[in-house]
C-alpha cells in the first residue's frame, strides 16, 4: 500500500474509533461529551475519505451505521425497514442546495411540494402492531437492529395499546419519544427532594428511560410522550402524500407534532422553519429544527435512500440558544500547554440543551474585550459546543464596585511566574514539570488519537501526580502492577490490566507519538505530514524551521513551534528516556505523495460556504485529483477558494497576489480533465 494510503487509512480509522466511541456515550452511557455539529463534522470527514477512496473503506465503518448497536441485556430487535437518520443543513441556502439535488435528481423545473414539520429532540423508536393491537417496540439501535423495549413503551400512556381504524396485518410505525419541557422540570424537583442527581437534559433523559433493564423508573417513563411521523410497513395504497399520511396516524390514535404544514416549494418552507424558531420558546417540547419531506410519496420512492439517510428528506438546524445568568466568580485553569485560562463560574442556567455552570473566556485580551466581571449579568450562547460562550455583557444591569478581573501573575498550581510571549494573547505557566501541565498531559498522552492506553483515567493520573508516583511523561512506562495495587479503587486485575495496556501502547507509530509528546499546533493532520515526510524521529529532530515550512501544510508558525520544542533539552531527555523504556514505531522511507492527479502540485486553500458541497467535500474532491488543501494562505498557495462569507484568508490571498477562485471557477476546475 503506497503511504499516501496508509496515511489516509490510518485518519479512516482514527475517525471510525472516535465516531464509534461518541455513539457509546451518546446512545450506551447517556453522557455526550460533543455536540451534534462535531459529531456530523467528524461523520463528514469520514464520509468525504470514503467516497475518495472507496478501496480503503472498512466494512466496520460506523457510516455503516444509523445509531448505536444493541447493549448487552435487552433483546436485539431487527427492523424489516431500516431506520435511518436525516442529514442536516444550518442555513437556508443549505436547503435550497437540498432543493436542488431533488429536482435534479428528479430531472424536473418545477417546484417542489414539501412537508415542514418541528424536529424533535427525543428518542427514535419503532412501534410494530398486528391487527391494531400493539405487538412490539424497539430503539432504533444501529438502524438495522434495536432493542426490544415494549416493557416500558407500554408504560408510556400515549403509546396506543390498540388502534381505532387501522389496517390490518402488521403496521409498522416510526416516531419519537420525548420528554415535555414541564414534566422535565418536576421530575427534577422530585429528584432533588430524595437527593438524587438532576437529568441532564429533556432528551437524554427520554433515551435513559426507554434503556432501564432493573429499577424502572415509572414516573419518568409516565412522564414521556410518543409523537408519530412515519409508516415504514403497513400503509394503505390509498394514501399518496406524506400530510395524509400524518392525518391517518392521528385518526388511528396517535399524537403527532404541532403545527405541521405542506409548503408549496423550498422558499415556503423555509418561511415556515423562521416562524417556528420564533416560537420556539412557547412550545411544550424541545425541538432543534424543521424536518422537511418531499410530500408525495412517489417521488420519495423515486428519490430513494442511500446508506444512511433518505435523499428526499432532510433537518434544517435551528442557529444556538441564548440565556442570561450570572458571573459568580473567576478562576484560573492551566492546560496542558501551561495555557493559563480564566473560566466564568456561572449561576447554573439550561441553555441548548444542558446545564451550564462554566465558560471559558479564553485570555486576558478577550476578558478586556468583553470587559467581564465577576457579578456581571451575561448572555450565554451554547453553539452545541461542550464549553459555551459568554456572547456579552449586560452592562446596564452591572452593579457598582464590579471590578475589573486580571489573570494572576503566577501559576495558581505551581507558584512559576507566568509568562506571555509577545505576539501570542495566551498566558502561560514556563514549568514543564507543573503538576496541572504533567497531568493534562496525561490525559493527551493516554487519548485515542495518542498512544491509546485503555484504563489510564482522569481519576487514577489525578492520583499518580499528587502521590508522587508519576513526576515526569516518562514515568508512566516506569509503573508496575505492585505500585498501581496500592491506589485507591485499584485491585490487583485492574492493576495488571493497566500494565498490559501499557505494554501495548509502547509500540505505536510515528504520528500517534509525536501528538502523544504534546506539541504545541501539532495535531493528527500535522503529525502525518511531518511523518510522511521525513519518515522516522532522528531526521524531524535534527531539521530546521526552514526544512520543516517546506512541507505543504505547515506554515511558519507551526515550523517554528515543532523546532523550538525539539530544541528544549528537558524535552530531548524526554523522548530518550521514553523511547529507552521500549516506546517504538515502524521506520518507513520518507516518501511524497504519489503524483498523476491533474492537480498534482497544487496546494488550496477554502474559505466561506460553497453552494453546493460541503468544505469536507471539497476537500476530498481536490485531494481525489492530487492536490493539497491547507488551511493557511501562503506565497506557496495555489488557488484560494471563495465562497460566500469569506474570511481573512481571502484578504490574504488578495494581499500576496494568490489565485481566488469563486464557487462556479473551482465546479470548471474540478470537472475539468486537465484540473
Amino acid at each position: 500500500m503506497p503511504s499516501s494510503d496508509k496515511t489516509v487509512a490510518a485518519r479512516m480509522r482514527a475517525l471510525g474509533r472516535e465516531i464509534e466511541r461518541h455513539l457509546r456515550l451518546y446512545h450506551s452511557a447517556d453522557a455526550p461529551e460533543i455536540s451534534d455539529a462535531e459529531y456530523d463534522e467528524l461523520y463528514r470527514e469520514l464520509e468525504a475519505l470514503e467516497a475518495a477512496h472507496p478501496d480503503l473503506a472498512a466494512p466496520d465503518s460506523p457510516t455503516q451505521r444509523v445509531g448505536q448497536p444493541p447493549a448487552e441485556g435487552f433483546t436485539p430487535l431487527e427492523h424489516r425497514v431500516p431506520m435511518l437518520s436525516l442529514d442536516n443543513v444550518m442555513d437556508p441556502d443549505g436547503l435550497r442546495a437540498f432543493d436542488e439535488r431533488v429536482r435534479r435528481t428528479l430531472d424536473r423545473d418545477e417546484p417542489v411540494a414539501y412537508l415542514a414539520e418541528p424536529k424533535l429532540d427525543g428518542a427514535g423508536v419503532e412501534l410494530v402492531y398486528r391487527d391494531g393491537f400493539f405487538e412490539v417496540g424497539a430503539t432504533r439501535g444501529d438502524g438495522r437492529t434495536g432493542e426490544d423495549v415494549s416493557a416500558n413503551l407500554k408504560q408510556v400512556m400515549s403509546v396506543p395499546l390498540a388502534l381505532e381504524g387501522a389496517p390490518p396485518g402488521r403496521l409498522s410505525v416510526r416516531g419519537e419519544i420525548v420528554l415535555p419541557l414541564a414534566g422535565f422540570a418536576r421530575l427534577n424537583r422530585e429528584r432533588l427532594e430524595r437527593g438524587n442527581e438532576p437529568l441532564v437534559n429533556p432528551r437524554n433523559a427520554a433515551a435513559g428511560a426507554l434503556r432501564q433493564l432493573h429499577e424502572t423508573d415509572l414516573p419518568r417513563l409516565r412522564a414521556l410522550e410518543f409523537r408519530a411521523y412515519q409508516v415504514a410497513e403497513g400503509l394503505p395504497a390509498k394514501v399518496r402524500s406524506q400530510k395524509v399520511l400524518v392525518e391517518c396516524l392521528a385518526k388511528w390514535g396517535f399524537e403527532t407534532s404541532p403545527g405541521i404544514e405542506r409548503c408549496a416549494d423550498v422558499e415556503a418552507a423555509i418561511a415556515y422553519h423562521d416562524a417556528l424558531g420564533e416560537r420556539r420558546e412557547s412550545l411544550p417540547i424541545e425541538i432543534d429544527g424543521t424536518v422537511v419531506k418531499v410530500d408525495d410519496l412517489a417521488l420519495q420512492r423515486d428519490l430513494g435512500e442511500l446508506s444512511r439517510s433518505p435523499r428526499w428528506a432532510i433537518a434544517m438546524k435551528f442557529p444556538p440558544q441564548q440565556r442570561n445568568t450570572v458571573v459568580e466568580g473567576i478562576f484560573t485553569s492551566v492546560g496542558r500547554t501551561g495555557a493559563l485560562t480564566p473560566v466564568a463560574q456561572l449561576r447554573p442556567v439550561f441553555v441548548g440543551g444542558v446545564t451550564v455552570s462554566n465558560a471559558s473566556l479564553h485570555n486576558q485580551d478577550e476578558i478586556e474585550r468583553k470587559d467581564v466581571r465577576v457579578g456581571d449579568t451575561v448572555v450565554i450562547q451554547r453553539a452545541g459546543d461542550v464549553i459555551p460562550q459568554v456572547v456579552a455583557v449586560v452592562k446596564a444591569k452591572r452593579k457598582k464596585g464590579a471590578r475589573r478581573w486580571r489573570l494572576p501573575k503566577k501559576c495558581p498550581v505551581c507558584g512559576s511566574q507566568a509568562v506571555r510571549v509577545e505576539g501570542e494573547a495566551v498566558t502561560r505557566c514556563p514549568n514543564l514539570d507543573c503538576p496541572a501541565q504533567l497531568k493534562n498531559n496525561l490525559r493527551h498522552l493516554a487519548s485515542r488519537s495518542a498512544l491509546d492506553v485503555d484504563g489510564l483515567g482522569e481519576k487514577l493520573i489525578d492520583q499518580l501526580v499528587e502521590r508522587g508516583q508519576v513526576t515526569r511523561l516518562s514515568q508512566i512506562f516506569e509503573l508496575d502492577a505492585a505500585t498501581l495495587e496500592g491506589l485507591d479503587r485499584m485491585g490487583r486485575k485492574s492493576a495488571e490490566n493497566l500494565v498490559a495496556a501499557l505494554e501495548r501502547a509502547r509500540a505505536t507509530t510515528l504520528p500517534r507519538f509525536l501528538i502523544a509528546l504534546g506539541i504545541r499546533e501539532v495535531g493528527g493532520t500535522v503529525a502525518q505530514l511531518l511523518a510522511r515526510h521525513f519518515g522516522d524521529l532522528d531526521p524531524l529532530l535534527a531539521a530546521d524551521a526552514g526544512a520543516l515550512e517546506a512541507i505543504d501544510g505547515v506554515g511558519p508558525r507551526i515550523a517554528q513551534t515543532v523546532v523550538d520544542f525539539f530544541a528544549d533539552p528537558k524535552n530531548r531527555d524526554e523522548i530518550a528516556r521514553l523511547r529507552k523504556l521500549g516506546v517504538r514505531w515502524e521506520k518507513q522511507a520518507p516518501k511524497e505523495t504519489t503524483a498523476g492527479g491533474p492537480l498534482d502540485g497544487q496546494t488550496f486553500v477554502l474559505t466561506g460556504t460553497l453552494p453546493d458541497m460541503s468544505r469536507s467535500d471539497a476537500k476530498a474532491r481536490i485531494e481525489a485529483l492530487g492536490g493539497k488543501v491547507t488551511t493557511s494562505v501562503s506565497k506557496k498557495t495555489s488557488h484560494v477558494v471563495a465562497g460566500e462569507s469569506p474570511g481573512s484568508k481571502l484578504r490574504k490571498a488578495e494581499e500576496l497576489e494568490v489565485s481566488v477562485l469563486d464557487a462556479d471557477a473551482f465546479a470548471a476546475l474540478l470537472a475539468s480533465p486537465e484540473g
